[in-house]
């Protein structure tokens, strides 16, 4: 790599990384991606693909890839809470509660009905490397591995960085207009001296990888297993089990276990211990199993007080670390690539003023507040399900296992105990059907103009989605035909950007008006009339979808989000037009 000049440089190559670059080269931004490790993720981390991220990756044409790999719902669709997988004792092998969970069993029409396409499941230790070959083909020679940040200084240019190549040792230097810090927060964050706020240390984390055949004790559909157990009192007796594949279903190859530990507890630095632990724990001592790697991690909810620095843009763990419960660290993450890379684009082509790159902080900053809000909250209610199935902390084993033989005892206090158990234990579809949280959330500040009309009501169980059109909103999901084939209302919106006017048969005239504004301005801005015309409304669902009167017009950004609307056709839609666009890209459209 000689010396360069790039528009975009992208420091690290995880999945916040790799979908930047997916993104920036869809949207015909040139840029460079450079990591410092020689290959992808060795850990299985991040697995849950929530609807909103795959819809994100279904604009960028990556989606159909993970489909073909990913476990299809039937086989991730649930989650049980059980004693142990093996064991003929009298407590074991009891399933104590299950759920619906991700979109599956029961939940799976409404999850269908409010999106193009269903939630996935594919481990990173196998996502990163299809996303690392999706941006490479996409940007071929402009994905870096075995590159490495070493300094870099910000300038009125850009900022100006040092690389070293691992390999060959030679320093090279990129003069870049943008950097996005995607590198987990270990490099770019702390030399800029950034800061992430809320509580860190709460819980060290060890996950066990390993590969066993369990096919005669899982249940095929299940995607985590947790185990209750009267030997739960301490981490070694409690844990979570999640499918791995990459067979899905009762035949994965491949699982991990997470243990978690008070961050002073000497305990879990003993890998000596993993595997006769995990055999006692799943209740299968002859198991044979190989394992890969044990790793820890730090529970945090953290989030960075500042996202931007000058030219510098924190983006993923580099801007906000949370539980894994409800699976939004990585999906938040992808989701930042996506609300940032648009707005890049529209900057260097000329058509957005810079402030259009603060509204990335101003969006996305609350929203990834909330997420890390609920990842706690859902993680710290596993403490009310201990309780929940009788389990005391630090009581006596006896009092335990009497505990739980009343809790399976054939009686009609164990009739109320099973109740209360799966009572408690239903409390927890708030990290298994956050459907509202996934898909739901909104700006209420930023790239757009509001209306004026107050913000729908939102589940405080986190479950119920209400669609809108309301400004700072993802638009809503709809099935639409056009020539005879299927489109989503999001597929309206091109992976190479632009923007989308929604209107209906009445409202013919936002054609010409929007051809006008776009050559007037340089925004390309696609129409679409949906009813009986081109895009056909065969359900007739988009008028109680669109929030507007007849001859009305939504308008939408690059990243399926609201900019604006407006209820009927105004008496000047051209300066109206305008006018909004100018209010969500900025001065350079004065």
């Amino acid at each position: 790599m000689t010396d360069i000049d790039v528009p975009v440089l992208i420091i690290g190559g995880g999945g916040v990384g790799l979908t930047s670059s997916i993104f920036l080269s869809n949207l015909g931004v040139d840029h460079l991606l450079v990591e410092r490790h020689a290959d992808t993720s060795v850990l299985p981390k991040a697995h849950y693909l929530n609807q909103r991220t795959m819809e994100v990756l279904r604009q960028h044409g990556v989606a159909e890839a993970i489909l073909e790999v990913g476990a299809p719902i039937e086989k991730f669709g649930k989650v049980r809470w059980v004693t142990s997988l093996g064991g003929d004792g009298p407590l074991d092998r009891k399933e104590i509660h299950q759920v619906d969970a991700f979109g599956g069993g029961a939940t799976r029409d409404l999850y269908a009905h409010d999106s193009p396409v269903l939630s996935s499941n594919y481990p990173q230790i196998r996502l990163e490397k299809l996303l690392r070959a999706q941006a490479e083909k996409r940007a071929p020679g402009k994905v870096l591995f075995g590159h490495e940040v070493t300094d870099w200084e910000q300038t009125d240019a850009g900022v100006t960085v040092s690389v070293l190549d691992c390999q060959t040792q030679e320093t090279h230097t990129v003069r870049a207009r943008y950097v996005i810090a995607a590198d987990g927060g270990k490099t770019v964050g702390p030399k800029l001296g950034a800061v992430l706020a809320g509580p860190t240390g709460m819980v060290d984390m060890v996950s066990t990888h390993f590969s066993a055949d369990l096919s005669q004790y899982w249940d095929d559909g299940t995607l985590i297993t947790w185990f209750l157990n009267p030997e739960g009192k301490d981490s070694w007796g409690s844990g979570a089990m999640v499918q791995m594949g990459p067979t899905w279903g009762s035949h994965s190859e491949e699982w991990v276990v997470h243990f978690a530990f008070q961050p002073d507890d000497p305990e879990r630095f003993n890998e000596e211990a993993i595997v006769p632990r995990l055999r006692t724990l799943l209740k299968l001592p002859d198991l044979d199993m190989t394992v890969h790697k044990v790793s820890h991690w730090i529970l945090d909810r953290i989030v960075a007080e500042q996202w931007r620095f000058g030219n510098i843009f924190l983006a993923g763990d580099a801007a906000h670390r949370q539980p894994p419960t409800s699976g939004l660290g990585l999906n938040t993450g992808i989701q930042d690539a996506h609300n940032l890379a648009w707005k890049l684009a529209e900057v260097l082509s000329g058509r957005a003023g810079d402030a259009l790159l603060d509204s990335y902080e101003t969006e996305r900053k609350p929203v990834s507040t909330h997420g890390a809000d609920w990842a706690l909250f859902a993680f710290m209610n596993h403490f009310v399900l201990d309780a929940g199935v009788g389990l005391i902390p630090g009581a006596p084993p006896e009092v335990n296992h009497a505990a739980f033989e009343a809790l399976f005892s054939d009686t009609l206090m164990g009739e109320s105990l099973r109740a209360r158990a799966h009572y408690v234990l239903d409390t927890q579809r708030m990290e298994f059907n956050a459907h509202d949280v996934e898909i739901g959330f909104n700006y209420d500040e930023g790239a757009l103009v509001p209306d004026g009309t107050p913000r729908p009501p939102r589940d405080p169980e986190g479950r119920r989605y209400q669609p809108t059109t309301r400004p700072g909103h993802r638009l809503p999901h709809t099935w639409l035909e056009r020539d005879g084939r299927r489109l989503s209302t999001q597929d309206l919106v091109e992976a190479s950007g632009g923007f989308a006017l929604l209107t209906d048969d009445s409202g013919t005239a936002w054609a010409q008006v929007a051809a006008t504004v776009s050559a007037d301005l340089g925004v390309p801005i696609t129409v679409a009339a949906i009813g009986r015309g081109e895009f056909v409304d065969a359900e007739g669902t988009w008028p109680g979808l669109s929030g507007v009167q007849a001859g009305g017009a939504v308008l939408v950004r690059p990243d399926h989000f609201v900019a604006w609307r407006v209820q009927d056709l105004p008496a000047d839609p051209a300066g109206a037009l305008a006018g909004a666009l100018r209010g969500v890209l900025g001065a350079a459209l004065d």
